[in-house]
């Protein structure tokens, strides 16, 4: 579709707005391989990542742009330690939460049964949290999404309110998230390799080459069917047709001008 060759165009040329300012490396595999296909092209994407957000970062849910008012004390797209964020937390001066946000990745499709195909892979893989959605002239957004999601306050005007015990609590049960999270995009990714080698398999089947032979052999038996033919009495050719050689001759003559 010429329109949605324009749209993936146009979109793939701007420059990456996203505060890192481009592909995170786990993410990468599954956005180059998406992008490499006609029916698709990626609009956003994070891999996931650990966050300790300070001010209105508390009511942030998305891996966009870092919002106004908004201070990142740390950011990390791998697993932590308890001194990474302790160290991060000397430099709070107001409410600071620690945040886990998984994978999430928005991708354009040119029709609404190619997002029917990653949002089954996206469920199969983990990614529970996804959806479709269908906009003005006919835009149809599959989004990637996970619930495994962590967000929890620990500091209040600067002041930590929780124990360095439960910090470490808390980056354990983080890292686990990450590390199930990154066990999801590679599910993800060779499910969806799988899926797209599949499609090209079907759409080059023998099929057709194989149906296009049969005919061939079934024309060339008809036509030597007729030389011999010439061969018999004219007594025979002005024999009348028996009903049922009648209907299987037109059947036949009806097949090759359907063909």
């Amino acid at each position: 579709m010429a329109a949605f060759r324009q749209r993936k165009a146009q979109r793939l040329a701007r420059a990456d707005a996203s505060r890192k300012g481009g592909l995170d490396e786990r993410a990468a595999p599954v956005v180059q391989l998406l992008n490499g296909r006609a029916r698709f092209c990626t609009t956003s994407s994070c891999s996931g990542r650990l966050v300790l957000a300070q001010g209105s970062a508390a009511d942030t849910n998305s891996c966009e742009i870092q919002k106004k008012n908004c201070t990142w004390l740390m950011v990390t797209h791998e697993t932590c330690t308890k001194d990474d964020v302790m160290t991060a937390l000397e430099k709070a001066t107001g409410d600071v939460v620690l945040k886990f946000e998984p994978f999430v990745l928005h991708v354009l499709c040119q029709e609404l049964q190619d997002a029917q195909l990653l949002h089954s892979l996206a469920i199969d893989s983990g990614f529970r949290n996804s959806g479709i959605t269908v906009g003005r002239g006919g835009k149809i957004m599959m989004a990637v999404r996970s619930t495994h999601c962590l967000e929890v306050p620990l500091s209040h005007k600067g002041k930590l309110m929780v124990s360095e015990e439960y910090i470490e609590f808390l980056i354990h049960v983080a890292n686990r998230k990450m590390e199930e999270n990154t066990r999801r995009i590679d599910r993800f990714y060779k499910c969806l390799e799988l899926a797209l080698k599949t499609a090209i398999s079907a759409n080059n089947s023998p099929s057709e080459e194989t149906e296009n032979r049969s005919m061939y052999i079934h024309r060339r038996k008809r036509k030597t069917i007729q030389e011999q033919d010439v061969h018999t009495s004219l007594k025979d050719h002005n024999e009348e047709l028996e009903p049922e050689d009648d209907t299987e001759s037109n059947l036949a003559i009806f097949a090759e001008i359907m063909i």
